[in-house]
């Protein structure tokens, strides 16, 4: 009876660990599988992150279908939307300057806030054309702008660069008409640009555009014109940290002039263009001297040419979607202070800033 009980115990312990270890591989099999098939843009350890947007900048609205920030961007984790029912349960809602400026929108100051909901100031504009700021003290938790010490950085424009190095015509000066061209709307002469381009203008020819001459430019005629001209002038319309705009990236850049530009210190310039890509005014100890510089150099094809062997590895990226703006705010968010509030919003925008140039 002995060796009968033995043999029974054993074999009831086969039969209660053998399904055990085919369940086990099953189970690590099945846990391994479901894993793999989720979306690998998905990171388990965090959570969605919901940005409203409370109206759209200048009344352009675009398509918010589907997963924007991941389908467009490769951004994950991020819901944008611009149905104000989202606010109660939005992580960050964002309000475009230029509209509560006007008088188009206001702060939804009567409705109740979420504690942890993060209130974002957006704006592409030059200090000097935010007005009044002075009223928002307290309420803003984050900066969306151009500068490159706000909680979301959107520049106009960036470098990226080429997966390869490109060949670059070997000729720049080519099919050149003009020295110097400006495309010029809103002109003041007590500006510090309008004052360099009269001195300019004196020593070497200036062509000059747009609204505020007879020479109108169509949109589709913009940078085909600059195309023709040595030169552009970049000159922003204020002086501000970190201001540099479409004049930079898009007009001279895009339109295959080397830039001659006014805005934000030299250092300003050099810590996001090319180097050896443009010209500063503040390079030379007087505008003539300038003018002279800009002959010789156009009468030079070799040193004009070195102004664009940058194009072999850098490629120039603009931002020009909103969607593309907002979606950035997710990739910062959880590294940004949890309760941080600008008591000041006004002092911080007009830092490092001078009057219009």
């Amino acid at each position: 009876m002995g060796f009968h009980a033995k043999w029974i115990r054993k074999l009831v312990k086969r039969l209660v660990i053998l399904p055990f270890l085919c369940i086990l591989p099953l189970r690590l099999f099945s846990g391994w599988l479901s894993s793999s098939m989720k979306p690998l843009h998905h990171d388990s350890r965090s959570r969605n992150v919901t940005v409203l947007l409370w109206y759209w900048p200048f009344n352009r609205s675009f398509s918010l279908k589907g997963d924007v920030c991941w389908d467009l961007y490769r951004i994950p984790r991020c819901i944008l939307v611009d149905e104000r029912s989202y606010f109660p349960s939005a992580d960050v809602v964002v309000f475009h300057n230029r509209e509560l400026q006007v008088g188009l929108h206001k702060l939804p100051t009567n409705i109740s806030r979420p504690p942890s909901q993060k209130w974002a100031w957006m704006s592409l504009e030059a200090p000097s054309h935010n007005g009044n700021l002075h009223k928002y003290a307290g309420i803003f938790n984050m900066t969306i702008t151009y500068r490159k010490d706000a909680d979301v950085s959107i520049p106009y424009g960036m470098l990226l660069r080429r997966e390869a190095e490109e060949h670059v015509n070997e000729d720049n000066s080519v099919n050149k008409s003009s020295l110097v061209c400006w495309v010029i709307s809103n002109y003041k002469s007590h500006h510090k640009r309008s004052q360099v381009y009269n001195n300019l203008n004196a020593s070497v020819p200036v062509e000059v555009y747009g609204r505020w001459t007879k020479n109108r430019l169509p949109s589709s005629e913009l940078l085909p014109t600059i195309s023709r001209c040595y030169f552009y002038l970049a000159f922003e319309n204020s002086l501000a940290k970190d201001y540099i705009t479409e004049k930079l990236w898009r007009n001279a850049y895009e339109g295959g002039a080397v830039p001659i530009v006014l805005g934000p210190p030299l250092g300003d310039y050099k810590a996001v263009a090319p180097p050896h890509s443009f010209i500063h005014v503040d390079e030379f100890a007087s505008v003539n001297e300038m003018g002279k510089y800009l002959q010789q150099l156009a009468e030079d094809k070799k040193r004009y040419n070195e102004y664009f062997t940058w194009k072999k590895r850098w490629k120039v990226k603009r931002y020009t979607d909103w969607r593309e703006r907002l979606c950035n705010i997710c990739s910062k968010y959880n590294s940004l202070p949890k309760h941080k509030v600008y008591s000041d919003l006004d002092a911080w925008i007009n830092a490092n800033t001078n009057l219009n140039i």
